[in-house]
Parts: structure tokens; sequence; C-alpha cells
């Protein structure tokens, strides 16, 4: 592109504006500027043209038109390379503009606070901005537009090392990221007026689905290492998650770390009245208990299956003690990553002497927003998946018991627990638990009972006397009769089956109680 003579100003976030402008004024670059902007500059003593000198007309309407004027567009969108253009500018008394510096209105930020009104977030919505912007990056062999104040050094630098022009490689990244920007403005806002228009349509989803993602972390590589991978985070955050947790210490996470953080943290998220952990590996629970104490439920998490614990990923859902991280780092222990709320100076210290790598990630206080819960997805070839989250809670009123013998208090605190639990493996899916722990866990199977078989060999007779929870109906009351050999005593499941009555009549055969939940917990 030709020397940068002219350049307009005209930004929402006024950060580095005024060191940007003497810059460019030093340079000998005219500067045009609007409203604030202006403001801020000429008394700041940048020489600076108001846009009413070059527009001919007064800002408008509280500052909606400003710069939706010929004057500044033919400006702008003016091909420096065709004669016709040129001309028409010169007769028409027009001067090029070679640089547009501009950002929106705070949107985000605005529909952010609690109890906006619908007025105060239509005020924010940029007209102006994005038509200068968009006008700019489409004429980027003419044009340079800038959008991020972190581009503001270099922008400098490179237009003193190179008498006031940019290259056309510059000025077209310079371009990507203003359509970029754009983007993820208009992305907002109709975001926003998308859940008003379908507010009292509960579970209503948009006819086209626009979803915005920031690249948080480039991986070295995916589920396998022939597979390239990165992980993005949500523009909109309204929980504690893997996706927002702080990585105090360790090596880089993996695309498999990530994943199986996620599932372990989401699991004890389940509990917010009881200190929780859990143990994953491979997506699934290896190990899961509740306790009076962290470190007590740490115990019992860990002993529900030693062995698979191993190189496993631990989700805790309070502080991490200096007692409690001694015992984490227990001889003969080894963990990819730990995530929870926080931890002491001394838990730290103890953790990064132990295990040079190891990733430790905070996430702050848990919660789950049901108020904004998001969306659960799932990728397939050429489309995708879409769903709520699986936020359903069930309470010890709602459960039916169908059998002769009822549970035991003792028994209905288990099946809870277990049912929470369920919610986490994979279909199909029988949890074993006793004593606000997992004993054993069938996961994944094609057949039900098959899972039942696995998790009661998993819990190698710690079962004896305790609950199963299975996450759907048992299609055959053949995964009863193997749950009565184990020595279960009591059972939770949705219930729905054709043969509901061969499955009871079999528990009340073998003295175990069953209560339905009427919801069951696929996830595939």
């Amino acid at each position: 592109m030709a020397r940068i003579k002219r350049a307009l100003l005209s930004v929402s976030n006024k950060e580095g504006i005024v060191d940007l402008a003497r810059e460019l004024e030093d340079l000998g670059i005219e500067i045009i500027s609007t409203g604030g902007t202006y403001r801020m500059l000429s008394d700041a003593g940048v020489k600076v043209i108001p846009i009413e000198e070059v527009t001919g007309f007064p800002e408008m309407m509280d500052g909606r038109v400003k710069t939706l004027h010929p004057n500044i567009h033919a400006g702008i969108l003016a091909l420096r390379d065709k004669p016709e253009h040129m001309e028409e500018l010169e007769k028409q008394g027009i001067a090029p503009i070679d640089l547009v510096v501009c950002n929106l209105y705070p949107f985000a930020e605005t529909i952010a606070k609690e109890d906006v009104t619908l007025a105060e977030a239509v005020e924010n919505i940029d007209i102006g901005g994005p038509t200068m912007i968009r006008a700019a990056a489409k004429n980027f062999k003419n044009v340079a537009v800038v959008v991020n104040p972190e581009d503001y050094d270099f922008i400098i630098k490179e237009l003193k090392e190179n008498d006031s022009v940019l290259s056309e490689e510059v000025t077209m990244k310079l371009a990507y990221k203003a359509f970029q920007h754009t983007a993820e403005y208009d992305y907002l806002i109709q975001d926003y007026l998308h859940k008003l228009v379908h507010k009292a349509e509960e579970g209503e989803f948009p006819e086209t689905l626009l979803i915005k993602y920031r690249k948080k972390l480039a991986l070295r590589y995916g589920e396998n290492p022939h597979q390239k991978a990165v992980f993005y985070e949500e523009l909109e955050q309204n929980e504690p998650s893997v996706s927002t947790a702080r990585q105090l210490h360790g090596k880089e996470l993996s695309f498999n770390n990530i994943n199986d953080s996620n599932g372990a943290l989401e699991l004890v998220k389940e509990f917010t009245d009881t200190p929780a952990v859990a143990i994953i590996k491979h997506a699934n629970p290896c190990g899961m208990a509740i306790g009076s104490t962290l470190l007590e439920a740490y115990r019992k998490a860990y002993e529900g299956d030693p062995l698979s614990a191993y190189g496993g990923i631990i989700a805790l859902n309070g502080q991490v003690t200096g007692e409690l991280a001694r015992e984490i780092a227990g001889e003969n222990r080894f963990f990819e990553v730990i995530i929870a709320p926080s931890y002491t100076e001394e838990a730290l210290e103890i953790l990064k002497n132990r295990w040079k790598n190891i990733r430790i990630l905070e996430t702050g206080d848990l919660f789950i927003n049901r108020d904004k819960p998001g969306y659960d997805m799932k990728k397939v070839t050429g489309g995708l998946l879409l769903q709520e989250r699986d936020l359903h809670v069930i309470k010890k009123e709602d459960l039916q018991c169908v059998t002769k013998v009822k549970p035991t208090e003792e028994q209905l605190v288990d099946l809870l627990f277990a049912w929470k639990v369920v919610k986490h493996v994979k279909s199909n899916a029988i949890v074993m638990a006793r004593g606000g722990m997992i004993t054993g866990v069938g996961a994944g199977q094609m057949s039900r009972v098959d899972s039942m078989i696995i998790a009661g060999e998993k819990s190698a007779g710690r079962q004896e006397g305790g609950v199963v929870a299975s996450d759907a109906f048992f299609p055959f009351p053949d995964a009863i009769e193997e749950a009565a050999k184990k020595g279960i005593s009591a059972i939770i499941q949705p219930g729905g089956s054709i043969r509901d009555a061969e499955v009871i009549e079999t528990a009340d055969k073998y003295g175990i109680a069953m209560v339905f939940t009427g919801v069951r917990h696929f996830k595939h």
C-alpha cells in the first residue's frame, strides 16, 4: 500500500490511544477523530481534526450518526490504483483515509451487568464502528485497520521502519483480525436477542447455530500422537470448569488430560454439601467417595481401586491442605493431574517436590450454574449433536420403592450417592457402592449384565451388603441374579422395562430392596 498520510481514530476502548496518536502525529500523519476519542486526544495536546469538519455535519442523535457519511466511507473504500475512483474523490473534494483505528461499543460488558435493560443493551449496539471496520478491512490493499490496542506498538514499529508504509501481508492480517472482531460482536448480539426471543420457550434451540470459542491452548497432539489438536474455550464462561482453571504447576496439559480432568471435576461438582473426591481413568471413575473430611474422602476414593488409580486424575471439591497433599503424594503413587478449588502453600510445595511434572489446576469455589447451564455437544462427521446438560437431580422423596423390602436410611444415602456417580460413567453403566465410596464400576459394556459382572469383580468382596446404581433399566433379570451373588442389598435404577415385573420379582426373591427414579442417565 502507499504511504499512510491520514488516519481516523474512533475507539470505545481507549487504552493506549493517546500514545498511539502522539506517535502518528510525530510521523506527520494527519489525525481525524470522533466524540470521546477526539476530546481525549485534544485534551492530551494531540493535533486532531474533529469528524464534523470532514463530514460537514455535526454528530447527530446522541452520537448514533457521526461517521456514516460519504466523506468518510469514500475516503476509506476508494481503490488507489483505480483512476476513476481517485478522480471521483478529487471531484468531490474527499481526501483518502489510509488508517482506521476503531473498536466497538462494550456490548459484552453491558449485557453482563445484572438487571441490564433491553434499552441499555440496544444502545450499545455499534453501527458506525462495524461499518468503518468492515470498509477498511475490505480495502486492505490500500487501507490498514487496527481493532486491538495490543497491536498499536507493532504498527508504530512497522511504520517507523518502513517510512510510514505497511506491507500487504500486514494489512491482510489486520483485516482478518478486523472481520474476526465484527463477527464476534455480531455473534454476541444475535445470541443475546435469541435468548430474549425464546425466553419463554424452554429448550428452544436456534435455527442456525453460531458458536463462539476462543483458542486457549495449542496441544502437542490429540487422543493419539498422529492427531493434531487444540483446546478452545467458550467466549461466555458461566461457572468454574477445566476451561477456566488456572495451572499452577507442571507440564502442558494434553488432550486426554483435559478430557479426563473435565470428567473428574464435573463429578465432584455434584456434591455441594459434603467433601468429595473423584479419581478418573480413561474418562470413567475408578475411585469416588464422600467423607466427613476431604482427607477421608480421598482415602476412600483411592481404596476403591488403587491399581487403576495409578496415572489417574484427581478432582477434589475443597481446599487441598498439607496433610492431604502428603497422603496424595504417598509412596508408589502417581497422578497426571490434580484439580481442586484451592491449595495451601504447604500443599503446593509438597506436591511440586514429589512430582516435577504433575499438572496442578486451581478452579476457585465450585458450583453448577443451573440458570445458565449451556449446552452439551457431541461432534459427528458432517454434523453436531446438541442437547441440554444432564443436570437432573433426584432426591429421596422422588424415589419409588417397588419391592417388598424397603431400603434403610443408610442404604438410601448410598443409593443416592451411587446414582450421582453413575451419571458420569460410560453406558452401559453399573456402580457398586458402600459407605459413601464406590467399590466397583462396570463401564461401557454392550450388555448390562456384563457391566454388573465387571463391577462385582472390581469390588473384590467390598460390595457385600452394599448397593448398585444402574444408569438405565434392566432389560432382563439376569443382572439382578449377578447382584445377588455379590451380596448386594439395594438397587437404584430408572425402571421402565417391559420386564420390570420379572426384575422386581427377582429382587424380591433375593430380598433386595429396589427403587425406581423414573429418569435414566445414558452417557455415550
